[in-house]
């Protein structure tokens, strides 16, 4: 007596997924995950600075903020209206950068609430 299949839950389908991204980035070349790991890190320390020479130049860290969440907005529009496939080394070393200014924001919003 053969047993049957489970049907495939979207946990399932979701757990198999996380494992063919977390594979996949094991398995990728080191010239594309060192790349996007610079330019994740590259983001946070510009968003960094961005914010801190902003105030100091200008006096108004809101406004640093907001021209950059502006800035980062734009790029994410551009990047659906471009991309439609995989995205290239090019497009993941701009996301990485992207989000390593988001988070510079965040982490300044956090400075700024204490």
């Amino acid at each position: 007596m053969t047993r049957q299949p489970f049907q495939a839950t979207r946990f399932q389908r979701l757990q198999a997924e996380v494992s063919r991204l977390l594979l996949d980035w094991l398995r990728g070349s080191w010239r594309r995950g060192s790349a996007a790991l610079l330019a994740l890190l590259i983001g946070l320390y510009a968003g960094n600075n961005l914010t801190s020479f902003f105030l100091f130049r200008i006096g108004q860290r809101p406004l640093a903020v907001l021209g950059m969440v502006v800035l980062v907005e734009l790029v994410i529009r551009l990047r659906s209206r471009f991309l439609k496939g995989e995205p290239g080394l090019g497009w993941v070393i701009c996301d990485n950068f992207r989000i390593g200014i988001v988070y510079a924001v965040v982490l300044e919003g956090f400075k700024l609430g204490s």
